[in-house]
């Protein structure tokens, strides 16, 4: 009698060893499926890299484009977010800049987000938005309104709204567009600024 009743607790001790070797590990929590990474983090990965970029600006309308050269972007991946960050190329006579820029595609809003900042013009932090997914290889969001400060001697601060396009004919070419509006009662819509990356090899 004694002898069964001393079995019983290394049966139980073993069925137990077994119901935890059979269950299920937990399922991930929400927070860490939204981290994992899919397509969208896939094309990123392919756009990382040293890119040459020719860039083109027209503050008005009707102004002469002006174009500039010798520019250089580096792009790497940093978690699931693409950081680029541009300056001139080595040996290019122009002053020294930085153009930071970081793009990231946010499962839990379900859609891309994308901030840049400039330090070649006082625009400050300029964060904008998609609202619907990347079709045929391109890509539109929405800047927040910014104030521009002009060209002229004094500050004209006009409210300027503006989109941005990435348009990527390859994993070596691509467009990455801002489309102007200015507050101005015309309406008129314009391609004010154009930076065209060609992948170096």
């Amino acid at each position: 009698m004694y002898r069964r009743l001393s079995i019983i607790p290394v049966l139980l001790a073993t069925l137990s060893s077994f119901a935890a070797t059979d269950s299920k590990p937990p399922a991930p929590g929400a927070a860490e499926r939204m981290q994992q990474s899919g397509p969208e983090e896939q094309q990123l990965k392919r756009r990382a890299g040293t890119w040459t970029v020719k860039a083109t600006f027209r503050p008005t309308p009707d102004a002469q484009p002006s174009v500039t050269e010798q520019l250089v972007a580096e792009r790497k991946m940093v978690g699931l977010y693409m950081e680029e960050v541009m300056h001139p190329d080595v040996g290019a006579k122009m002053p020294d800049f930085r153009r930071l820029a970081y793009q990231y595609y946010s499962r839990v809003e379900g859609r891309w987000q994308y901030v840049s900042m400039d330090t070649r013009f006082p625009v400050g932090i300029m964060p904008a938005y998609s609202f619907a997914k990347e079709s045929e290889g391109k890509l539109t969001m929405e800047f927040e309104s910014l104030a521009f400060v002009g060209l002229g001697s004094e500050v004209e601060g006009r409210m300027i709204r503006s989109n941005l396009e990435i348009a990527r004919d390859s994993d070596d070419h691509e467009f990455v567009r801002q489309y102007w509006v200015q507050a101005d009662g015309t309406g008129r819509k314009w391609l004010a600024v154009e930076y065209e990356y060609t992948r170096r090899k």
